[in-house]
């Protein structure tokens, strides 16, 4: 079956061959996209969706528009793709020509100056670091690589290995000349990795694209462990109360824990559900304690409510480090900063969840998982 309908470029462009096309062939269901929840939910014509895709950062990006709502908005989230894509190619650590590689190869040696976005990015990184006291630290690698799973090859090292690499770790080593935008390391083995906040800065600057546009409501994330909602989805369902999400479950992935509302914030996701390996008889996960140089190991997932996503994410990071008492205590030091906490529960297979800041009306777990402490404050 066809739409017998004609559309022009601009209709589709503009998301209305999307609204059209929808009426035509599926006039009693929206899109589905497990990230969003909501979305498989059955609606009316106003709640359709316009997505728009892109593969980078070794993930796949996805912009959710309310179909016709703004002009030029599917030309602006494909343009927002495209910075991406820009801002890969400047911050990965596996591309040599990047300006983080040229930064990790030279910066020993001499002072680099750097692009202003990058510096403020590294900046903000450092300001992290010390509010998380080292929980958070994007001079880590040494002690990714240690423990293979830089390429993904996870492996339990040596101790003499291990020593070295803890050296070489430390944002203290980490000069940063805010007049001349300049960065310089202090020590020789120092290097920096940003992928525990490339994902959510790259959101961050996306938001910043369509809001320069006049766009004020969409969903943009990045593999799902990123996202970033702005306004409210034009469904009823939703009633301005912003985007629903799912956080999923750190052991068994199609099960959600429960529900999340975002509206003009951000959340970060970090588990090491996908990447760890077992060195007589005990689990490793990849996400390493800057501090002792060894995988944390209190928590299964770490979910964060912040402003924007560069800071969720990193907060992600720094909370599954953490853990549940000293995430609660920043939390309640920056009340615009929220978490749910995954640990394994009493019995094998299940899960608690602590939760940090949030409001009854932003979250709601699902029935049958355990709700082992909360100082969520009413609605």
């Amino acid at each position: 079956m066809t739409s017998p309908r004609k559309t022009t470029r601009r209709d589709f462009l503009s998301g209305r061959s999307a609204v059209h096309a929808a009426a035509d062939l599926i006039p009693d269901e929206s899109l589905a996209d497990p990230t969003l929840k909501s979305i498989a939910t059955t609606a009316g014509k106003a709640a359709y969706l316009l997505q728009v895709a892109r593969t980078a950062m070794a993930c796949e990006f996805q912009v959710f528009l309310n179909a016709g709502q703004h002009a030029g908005a599917t030309e602006t989230a494909l343009e927002a793709l495209d910075l991406v894509e820009t801002l890969e190619d400047q911050l990965t650590v596996y591309r040599d020509h990047s300006e983080v590689s040229r930064l990790n190869r030279t910066a020993a040696r001499q002072a680099v100056v750097v692009e202003r976005a990058l510096f403020d990015l590294l900046q903000q990184a450092a300001r992290l670091c010390e509010e998380t006291h080292g929980a958070f630290d994007i001079t880590a690698g040494p002690l990714t690589k240690v423990w293979g799973f830089h390429r993904r090859e996870g492996r339990f090292p040596a101790p003499e290995s291990l020593l070295r690499a803890q050296q070489d770790v430390g944002s203290r080593w980490l000069e940063l000349d805010a007049v001349a935008q300049t960065v310089r390391f202090q020590r020789s083995g120092l290097e920096i990795n940003l992928g525990a906040i490339g994902k959510g800065y790259a959101l961050d600057r996306c938001s910043d694209l369509f809001r320069g546009r006049g766009i004020d409501d969409f969903l943009i994330h990045g593999g799902r462990s990123s996202v970033l909602a702005a306004g409210s989805r034009l469904d009823p369902g939703h009633a301005g109360r912003g985007w629903s999400i799912a956080v999923r479950h750190p052991l068994r992935h199609e099960q959600p824990l429960g529900e999340l509302w975002l509206r003009d914030r951000a959340c970060g996701t970090s588990s090491s559900g996908n990447q760890f390996f077992h060195f007589q008889g005990k689990r490793y996960g990849h996400i390493i304690d800057p501090r002792s140089g060894h995988p944390a190991d209190e928590l299964l997932s770490a979910t964060v409510l912040a402003p924007t996503a560069a800071e969720a994410d990193a907060l992600a990071t720094a909370f599954f480090v953490m853990g549940a008492e000293a995430t609660g205590a920043y939390c309640r030091r920056h009340p615009d900063v929220a978490a749910v906490l995954v640990r394994a529960g009493s019995q094998a297979g299940a899960v608690d969840l602590v939760t940090h800041g949030l409001r009854a009306d932003e979250w709601q777990p699902q029935a049958d998982v355990d709700r082992a402490a909360s100082d969520a404050p009413p609605a």
